[in-house]
């Protein structure tokens, strides 16, 4: 019997966009010399450009513009000639001027596209424009004073660069795995640091609904200021549901902007959307178009790094990594970086470098993990403080492997210290020596065995019976006796003989 369409149900798909605002890491900004670096008093890095006095002058800075073009290079843009920047007006008590100087209709770079791993496969997200834009200062609401609101010029002015995709993402996991992709692009191509929780990485998503198999997109919801991954992946995934259930309703979905409200974890409506018009764009009169040549072109695609799906599938090929802690190591560049360095400099063995980093290496970034996804780079050590680098992670991985390849210290000690090391200021060798090497005494490993024997009369039983991995169990007791220093070989030897005699 065919169904009546009345008594069909209709299935929806999901069109997400997102829009990343990425603060590229140049020493001063975009239109001024004052300084770019964080943690300055409030409004002490500031002058009459990016506080927006009345007949100042903005002069472009070059090395945003190389920035960008890498950018817009690796994502296979087509770059504008020439590229134009314009006026963005609106009003908001963030923005000196009352508009903000950006590019709309001659963006850096257009047409390009960005592969992220979907359903096993590739997939290829479209780019609509890679733009250069100059950021709002940043409003701040103190606690104790609900009533005013205080303003910190020291980010107006900072590069922006604004990555634009097609809604070409269909679910919240592609939409991770391209902000994983994005942050890993800016961060192989040494733009932006990308850190999340200074503020240096910023989503917006665009998100529609239609039923599937429909042609035209639906009635399309912005969702601003997105700081988190958290953030983005519930606003996009609370957002599909919400305009699913209204279309299955009969509700008509209003085209506006909404908010994430991460406690209720939930978007509310902030305002109706705007369109171009809305900001009344216009070309930027004091800046004269930006004319990319094809020298300069060449030079910056010839310079463009490695990057991490390149980068994965050469480490499979050259030191026979599998895919998986191939995809594990690209994930971090530092990680994937202290790994060649300890195998080209260092001469480490690839598979105990890739263990090691994969291992307690992961296990130390994330302990010192600053909300950006990537350890600290300054690890305080003693009474001093030193710059954390790959070459000094590889320089500690080869220490350790050349003690646990002259039998001083097992593998397992070798663990116990990596991230120990990292942590102190101090050389492998120094730091090993204070710990102890590997006890090969036999008199000393003959009293720890006894020892374990007569703690563990469970395990001793089953081994009696004939169960090795008993045996396994009574060594791991030895090994944690002496801290990970017993020699395992000669344990397992003296633990059988004393069992057998027994």
């Amino acid at each position: 019997m065919t169904p009546r369409p009345e008594d069909m149900v209709a299935t929806y798909e999901p069109n997400i966009g997102l829009e990343v605002h990425a603060e590229l890491s140049t020493r001063t900004k975009v239109f001024c010399g004052c300084s770019t670096a964080a943690g300055a008093p409030p409004n002490s890095q500031v002058c009459p450009v990016c506080l927006g006095f009345p007949g100042v002058l903005p002069v472009l800075n070059r090395n945003v513009v190389e920035y960008a073009l890498r950018a817009a290079l690796a994502m296979h843009c087509a770059i504008s000639r020439p590229s134009i920047f314009e006026r963005k007006g609106y009003y908001y008590p963030d923005l000196p001027k009352n508009f903000q100087i950006s590019q709309k209709r001659a963006p850096l770079g257009k047409h390009g596209c960005i592969e992220i791993p979907a359903n096993g496969a590739a997939k290829r997200v479209r780019i609509a424009d890679v733009h250069i834009e100059e950021d709002a200062a940043k409003l701040l609401h103190p606690e104790d004073d609900p009533q005013h609101s205080l303003v910190d010029f020291n980010r107006s002015g900072i590069p922006l660069l604004e990555i634009v995709s097609e809604p070409d993402m269909s679910s919240v996991a592609q939409v991770e795995a391209y902000m994983n992709a994005v942050r890993s692009m800016l961060r192989y191509l040494d733009i932006s640091d990308a850190r999340m929780e200074q503020g240096q990485l910023r989503f917006e998503a665009s998100v529609s609904v239609r039923p599937e198999g429909a042609s035209e997109l639906g009635t399309r919801v912005e969702i601003k200021n997105l700081n988190s991954f958290r953030a983005v992946t519930g606003a996009v995934d609370y957002e599909i549901r919400r305009q699913t259930r209204a279309l299955e309703q009969g509700e008509r979905i209003v085209q506006e902007t909404r908010l994430w409200d991460d406690a209720r974890g939930a978007t509310e409506p902030m305002r109706t959307k705007e369109t171009a018009m809305d900001y009344r764009y216009f070309p930027e009169p004091d800046l004269t178009p930006l004319e990319i040549d094809d020298g300069w072109i060449a030079r910056v695609r010839a310079e463009l790094p490695e990057l991490a799906e390149v980068r994965k599938k050469r480490l499979v090929s050259e030191y026979g990594f599998s895919e998986y802690d191939a995809a594990v190591l690209t994930s971090d560049k530092s990680a994937a970086d202290a790994v060649e360095a300890a195998i080209k400099q260092e001469n480490v063995e690839p598979e105990f470098a890739k263990n090691m980093v994969t291992g307690p290496g992961f296990r130390w970034r994330k302990m010192r993990e600053d909300g950006s996804g990537e350890a600290t780079q300054h690890v305080q050590g003693g009474a001093s403080q030193f710059l954390w680098t790959p070459d000094r992670e590889a320089a500690v991985i080869a220490g350790l492997f050349r003690l646990v390849a002259s039998e001083q210290i097992t593998g397992t000690a070798a663990r116990d210290y990596y991230p120990r090391i990292l942590d102190s200021h101090k050389e492998v060798e120094d730091f090993v020596r204070e710990q102890g090497l590997q006890i090969s005494d036999r008199d000393e490993l003959q009293r720890l065995a006894k020892d374990v024997i007569a703690e563990n009369p469970d395990a001793v039983e089953n081994f009696r019976k004939g169960k090795e991995a008993a045996l396994k169990f009574l060594v791991g007791q030895v090994m944690r006796k002496s801290k990970g220093r017993a020699n395992p070989q000669m344990a397992t030897e003296l633990l059988r003989a004393r069992l057998a005699a027994q």
